[in-house]
């Protein structure tokens, strides 16, 4: 299907949690990974609750004497019950200057799993910090700004979309994942103000949000409840917009 990147302009609006969300629904092979440069890692804190050891992640993808495909495949760990394995970020922000190098051919090597059968999402975490992920954002197939409906998530989110606008950034398939649509603003609203598609929008729904942020026991009726319904749209929104933005491509090729 494709290299999705999830990233917010502030805040925590839910990138993490939408980020594994939809991993754990995805229809095929994928591969989580924990590109937030601030480093610690949200999976083995929050959704295994400390249970799994920190076997590996990043940094010593970047340290690796090797390819990074069998890096990659060194570092990766399975969710158990799922097609997901995951990448862990790094064990302290101290470290986001040594991926620097990294970026740019772990870029490469994702757009290679794709094509492979296994698709690719990344928690990018917050935009503009030291270390930030930049070539994994510029080229996804799809790289979504998660968001809040409120006029405060809004203000943060307008330098980065003007900067797309402006082609300051260079992203291949930019968009907007809303988290609690129509609160109070809606998508129409969003779009328009903000310049940029909204892709899918995710339920406000936080006793399910926990089972993903925090490995709490799923409410009554989980798997059917709001956020697992907006996953499974997002999913498919996804799915639809990089299938229709290839297509369009090809078009350019082949008039």
């Amino acid at each position: 299907m494709a290299v999705i990147v999830l990233a917010s302009a502030n805040g925590s609006p839910g990138v993490t949690t939408t980020a594994l969300g939809m991993a754990l629904l995805w229809p095929r092979p994928v591969l989580l990974v924990e590109a937030d440069p601030t480093g610690g890692s949200a999976l083995l804190a929050g959704y295994f609750q400390g249970t799994r050891e920190y076997a590996g992640g990043l940094i010593e993808l970047a340290l690796t004497a090797g390819t990074i495909h069998d890096g990659l495949a060194e570092v990766s760990q399975a969710i158990d019950g799922s097609n997901v394995s995951f990448v862990a970020g790094t064990r302290s922000h101290t470290q986001a200057s040594a991926l620097r190098d990294l970026w740019q051919p772990l870029s490469q090597e994702m757009a290679d799993l794709e094509t492979g059968g296994q698709d690719v999402i990344v928690d990018a975490g917050r935009l503009g910090l030291v270390g930030s992920p930049e070539p994994l954002l510029a080229n996804a197939d799809l790289s979504l700004i998660v968001t809040r409906a409120n006029l405060t998530a809004l203000a943060a989110v307008r330098s980065w979309a003007d900067a797309l606008q402006r082609g300051t950034l260079d992203w291949q398939q930019p968009g907007l994942l809303v988290v609690g649509d129509g609160q109070p603003y809606g998508r129409r609203e969003l779009a328009g103000v903000l310049g940029l598609p909204v892709v899918a929008e995710i339920a406000d729904d936080p006793a399910s949000a926990a089972v993903f942020a925090h490995g709490a026991t799923p409410p009554s009726k989980f798997d059917t409840g709001p956020l697992a319904r907006s996953l499974h749209a997002a999913i498919a929104s996804i799915h639809s917009t990089v299938s229709r933005h290839r297509s369009e491509l090809l078009e350019g090729v082949h008039p």
